[in-house]
């Protein structure tokens, strides 16, 4: 059995978004805040989860990652409210 995926959108300190996808947010978004997370977010330590939508399996999440950075920042989080 496959369970929910998660992609996020994390502010950093220094202005930019990081995105990614976890099937654990909260584990995730700890690594990210400790320093043990990505080594984006490790040079540019995040200030706050914007927000998260969740998807059925990994691929969704994935395709939706790749759609995700693609946008404009102006539409960024639009993207994760939608449904």
């Amino acid at each position: 059995m496959q369970g929910v995926w998660y992609l996020y959108l994390i502010e950093c300190r220094n202005g930019h978004y990081y995105a990614g996808i976890t099937n654990d947010l909260n584990a995730r978004y700890a690594a990210h805040l400790s320093g043990k997370g990505a080594r984006y977010t490790r040079a540019n330590p995040p200030i706050r989860l914007m927000g998260s939508r969740s998807f059925p399996d990994r691929a969704s999440a994935t395709r939706a990652e790749s759609q995700l950075k693609q946008l404009p920042r102006s539409r960024k989080l639009a993207f994760l409210l939608e449904s």
